[in-house]
């Protein structure tokens, strides 16, 4: 790709695991965690689209809160889970190649930046935890918008920061929506297909596709 000035990433499902939060507690939630974490993960998703069309904003923490106490009681996990799952989601894992690509990436002067639902506490709260502090130039949240992805409004926030034009940035995102909605916006949209999923039929064609955040070396 030519003339690229800035390479944005999801945070949830792109750098950060959102099932290790789970995984973490498997052995107290039984054998349908991982059920249990995509569940959680949908409905709060599915808030956030809900909320936007609603016009009923809430932030991602107050979402993330509200989907878990539905998904647990849909999978009938002991509510005194409740504060254990939500202090481990505050400090998500990365996937393992996170570090070194961004490492790579910073070499070769791009500006490199999250976009992301989170709140800036969150997304901070994240990068900290995984000692990301010097990895990016700027956190984008949602919150700046007022409504969620992907809402053209949201993909504004990196363009009018930078001043530059939508097709000077790379976007990536392992989420199928997220990927269609920036693409559709403007962005050079790359999706991260960790675990072989199918794409959607939303009038978008991923520039590229990639199994990890490794295989962005070969692209930029």
């Amino acid at each position: 790709m030519k003339n690229i000035k800035a390479i944005i990433f999801d945070a949830y499902g792109t750098l950060f695991d959102v099932n290790s939060a789970a995984k973490k507690c498997k052995e107290k939630i039984g054998e349908e965690w991982e059920s249990f974490a995509n569940y959680w993960r949908s409905t709060q998703l599915e808030y956030t689209w809900l909320r936007s069309l609603m016009e009923r904003h809430k932030d991602f923490w107050e979402i993330t809160i509200d989907s878990l106490d539905k998904s647990m009681k849909y999978f009938n996990i002991d509510a005194s889970m409740k504060d254990e799952l939500l202090d481990l989601y505050q400090v998500l894992s990365t996937f393992p190649e996170v570090k070194i690509t961004l490492n790579k990436l910073k070499e070769k002067k791009y500006k490199i930046a999250i976009l992301s639902n989170g709140t800036p506490k969150l997304l901070n709260q994240l990068v900290k935890s995984n000692n990301l502090e010097n990895m990016f130039d700027d956190i984008f949240s949602i919150e700046e918008a007022g409504i969620y992805k992907p809402s053209s409004k949201v993909y504004d926030l990196p363009v009018k920061r930078y001043s530059i034009l939508k097709n000077e940035i790379v976007f990536l995102s392992s989420n199928t929506w997220d990927v269609s909605g920036s693409g559709n916006y403007g962005y050079n949209s790359i999706w991260v297909n960790r675990n072989n999923n199918v794409f959607d039929n939303l009038d978008y064609k991923p520039k590229n596709e990639v199994k990890n955040l490794n295989q962005l070396l070969d692209i930029v």
